[in-house]
């Protein structure tokens, strides 16, 4: 989707450095400052020992699968390393025993997801388990299953589904029909004064509620946009 026919305004990927640590430094979501939290330099070879010894101990280390941060920060090492030894291969190869290409890939593309997805895996809102399925999805359609996954509770099961269907060729909104999902489909709580006004024109107007109040959001984010 485009605000003008030709600029996307989606940001389906990473746009902060590989290993800075955006979300785990953000003590508003962690609780930890940058200061804390371990960034990884694909560029600096002591940063990227720390990065292979963190994605040793990653893979290793199951007591830490319930911790968020943990995850994220596994994932940044991932990435870190693959950046700094050029493929997935050798990043695994540097880890050592036990770490596989296929793990290293996974993980490293949880880092590449867009920050609006990694906070809510930060605040456990999305399993990083789930994220590592959502991840697997490119463009959009990554964007609209992590937000389906949080408007619709989603399982892991039903995104590592839903992710499979994706890229073998299904869109995004026949996979969900498939399932009673509705894409675009949330529920908001609105001021008293505002939620009154908005079912009033829709009934003067004889239209869906959600017809204005998209029209009302594409007017705010286009002022963004421009």
């Amino acid at each position: 989707m485009t605000n003008d026919g030709s600029r996307d305004i989606f940001k389906t990927g990473r746009e902060s450095p590989v290993g800075e640590p955006v979300i785990r430094g953000d003590p508003s979501v962690t609780g930890q400052d940058r200061e804390e939290a371990v960034q990884f330099d694909p560029e600096d070879p002591e940063s990227l020992e720390l990065a292979a010894e963190t994605v040793t101990a990653f893979a290793a280390n199951t007591a830490g699968a319930d911790d968020n941060v943990f995850m994220l920060r596994g994932a940044a090492a991932c990435a870190a390393l693959v950046r700094g030894e050029g493929s997935y291969k050798a990043a695994a190869e540097r880890a050592g025993t036990g770490v596989t290409v296929s793990f290293i890939r996974k993980w490293s593309r949880v880092h590449d997801l867009p920050q609006s997805i990694r906070r809510h895996v930060a605040r456990g809102e999305i399993a990083p388990t789930a994220a590592k399925h959502i991840a697997r999805v490119s463009g959009t359609a990554r964007l609209h299953l992590a937000w389906v996954t949080l408007d619709h509770g989603l399982t892991v099961r039903e995104v590592r589904s839903i992710a499979s269907d994706i890229n073998e060729g299904t869109d995004i909104s026949r996979a969900l029909r498939s399932r009673e999902i509705t894409l675009g489909e949330i529920s908001l709580t609105l001021d008293q004064a505002v939620y009154g006004e908005l079912r009033r024109r829709a009934s003067i107007e004889d239209v869906d509620p959600g017809e204005i109040a998209t029209e009302a959001l594409l007017a705010q984010f286009r002022k963004d946009w421009d």
